[in-house]
């Protein structure tokens, strides 16, 4: 199967008055038709980052200094701003974590859908446009669709506004979806909601989507493959089941483990990983989670690990992860 989506060691950095900061160091992946990559990490990792190279939205100081973004068979990063623009919400849409702040309040709901409808095809009439908005609210679970469209942001639900985002990326049946943390100000219920909604309208409309989350929980029921970022890297990437029931590198296991689960004691503490994600103006010698690791080694401490093999389509970013096979808590032996 074909890539649509294929990204080659590509690196944003952002050239600051302390230093440079390598937001995005060297990342690498595919996001194949149809399928649900999610890319997890915690705060600062880079995620977001990756995001918004892809669709080249990174403004001073960033820049994407290296690396090919090569969607269906056309590299992005060469592209001028106005070709860009042809693209955006169009091939490939973003969904925001904050559907408040994504809308305008000043604008009607139908007005912002219809926009979005109207700037990537030009020959369709205000009719045709207004029909196609009305399905679109219809398609995404937003009851009496033709009223609502009159209505404001500040009239819709944090889950209702979320869909009313969902629907305006969808508009242009892109094919490719980025939802960069869609169901953060949401609660568990509509979370669900969200994501079924998600997955299932992807799987109509022949959408990709990297699911961009800091929850090992969501893309665990989200995602065909998993990519986890730390630092700036992918420290793990490969099939959902093989990264949740046979993770190799100790930052997957850690995120892992920090996932509550129902089976717990009461009163009993949450585990959590030591330490705390480096600076990335200060990032430390060698594999950059060595300091908070339960595996490091000496080797960990001064040389930075190349991703490797170790299953099908499973691959790793560690120099231990041989060990950690053995013995995932204590790594030892």
């Amino acid at each position: 199967m074909s890539a649509i989506l294929e990204v080659k060691n590509l690196k944003t950095y952002f050239f600051t008055k302390k230093g440079i900061v390598k937001a995005v160091d060297g990342v690498s992946f595919q996001v194949f038709k149809k399928e649900v990559l999610g890319i997890v990490g915690e705060s600062g990792a880079g995620k977001s980052i990756t995001g918004f190279s892809i669709l080249k939205a990174i403004d001073p100081p960033g820049k994407i200094v290296e690396g090919k973004i090569v969607f269906k068979g056309e590299d992005l990063v060469p592209k001028s701003e106005d070709e860009m623009q042809k693209i955006r919400g169009n091939k490939i849409s973003m969904v925001f974590q904050d559907p408040l702040t994504s809308l305008n309040p000043v604008f009607t709901i139908g007005y912002q859908l219809e926009e979005a409808i109207k700037v990537h095809n030009p020959e369709m009439s205000k009719e045709e446009i207004r029909e196609r908005a009305v399905e679109l609210l219809k398609s995404v679970g937003i009851p009496s669709p033709e009223k609502r469209l009159r209505d404001y942001p500040h009239q819709f639900s944090g889950g209702m506004r979320q869909r009313v985002v969902i629907a305006i990326a969808l508009a242009n049946d892109p094919d490719l979806v980025i939802a960069d943390e869609p169901t953060t100000a949401l609660d568990v219920t509509i979370q669900a909601q969200v994501l079924n909604l998600m997955k299932r309208l992807s799987q109509e409309r022949g959408s990709s989507i990297i699911l961009i989350t800091h929850d090992m929980g969501v893309v665990a029921q989200m995602a065909d493959r998993i990519a986890v970022m730390y630092a700036g890297k992918i420290v793990e990437i490969g099939p959902t089941e093989e990264i949740i029931f046979n993770p190799r590198h100790p930052y997957t296991i850690g995120l892992i483990r920090s996932i509550p689960k129902l089976s717990g004691k009461r009163g009993e503490k949450l585990y959590q990983i030591p330490g705390m994600m480096p600076s990335l103006l200060n990032l430390p010698p060698g594999c950059a989670f060595a300091p908070r690791c339960f595996c490091r080694t000496e080797i960990c401490e001064k040389e930075v690990p190349e991703l490797e093999k170790v299953g099908e389509n499973h691959f790793v970013r560690c120099f231990n992860f041989r060990r950690i096979a053995d013995d995932k808590q204590s790594c030892k032996g």
